[in-house]
């Protein structure tokens, strides 16, 4: 294997952090369900105080041609390029505790030398525990709280907050193998994934942001401030109860979703909140047309045009 030592390279400023902190993760790229991962950080270093510790390689990491930078044309030149970046930082939180964060793109390459390199920092600063989060998208009511799924070594948090533990494959993301090499290594991580209401999948959804915090801080003992983003989702809340009450066949699909989810969590036999009576996820068809409608009067509303 390549020397994990090769991506990544430290900062003056990492020979000052403490040992012992928590370890929290979220990376953009292959799915961000409710942009949940990215509000998740951008809220992060954008409130907390932070300095960097260490950055990583993007030209090693990252394929450009997938993921393209901005780069902004000013009348006749160009300017303000924005390099993607993948850094770790000391931040602190609201009452000043002091934790890492590993926020950034998610690489398309070199994967096991990534996972190698996350490891090495995990044994430099001994880390107590790793947390990470992702979102996908499920048939799930905007109308009752983000459920999540919990994985890795913290079995306390798995039984008080998972709500759907299937037996599945999925398309893995790097923190995925970063938390299964953490596991066969004895170390403590847990990975939580939002299940995120799938026709405001590709919205952003402040609700995705504040469960991804509050699980954060279920995980770590951690306080983050919420207020800005609680105030921004009552307010997205509103737009779309108001777009529900406006569409009869968007309400019945929420009804309906909210049907299924409530047997559920009510401990019946149902399998999951996501499946119907047969077991079987609702199909494209069944909702497509409602949630193009939903979707195109909400950008028409936030555009100020009428739909």
């Amino acid at each position: 294997m390549r020397d994990p030592g090769d991506i990544y390279e430290l900062t003056a400023e990492a020979a000052s952090v403490p040992e012992g902190l928590n370890l929290v993760a979220g990376l953009t790229g292959f799915a961000d369900a409710g942009g949940a991962v990215a509000q998740f950080t951008e809220y992060l270093l954008g409130n907390l105080t932070h300095t960097m510790i260490a950055s990583f390689d993007a030209d090693v990491l990252l394929d450009y041609r997938a993921r393209r930078p901005i780069i902004y044309f000013d009348r006749d030149h160009l300017t303000g390029y924005q390099p993607p970046m993948l850094r770790l930082y000391l931040a602190h939180d609201e009452i000043g505790q002091p934790f890492l964060l590993l926020s950034g793109f998610e690489p398309d390459f070199r994967w096991e030398q990534f996972t190698a390199a996350v490891l090495e920092i995990d044994r430099r600063f001994r880390v107590a525990a790793t947390t990470w989060v992702h979102a996908i998208p499920m048939p799930v009511p905007h109308t009752r709280p983000i459920g999540v799924t919990v994985s890795g070594t913290r079995s306390d948090l798995i039984e008080s907050m998972s709500v759907w533990r299937p037996h599945t494959q999925v398309p893995s993301n790097v923190l995925h193998l970063v938390e299964l090499r953490l596991h066969e290594s004895g170390a403590a991580v847990a990975g939580f994934v939002l299940l995120v209401p799938h026709y405001l999948a590709d919205t952003e959804f402040p609700a995705a942001a504040l469960s991804a915090l509050e699980s954060t801080s279920a995980a770590t003992g951690l306080i983050f401030p919420t207020d800005q983003l609680r105030e921004q989702n009552r307010e997205f809340i509103n737009r779309i109860d108001e777009q529900v009450r406006e569409n009869p066949e968007l309400a019945k699909l929420v009804g309906t979703l909210e049907e299924r989810y409530d047997t559920y969590m009510e401990g019946s036999s149902v399998r999951s909140p996501l499946t119907d009576e047969d077991g079987e996820l609702p199909s494209a068809d069944e909702t497509a047309a409602e949630l193009e409608n939903f979707l195109a009067a909400r950008r028409s509303r936030d555009d100020g045009t009428v739909a």
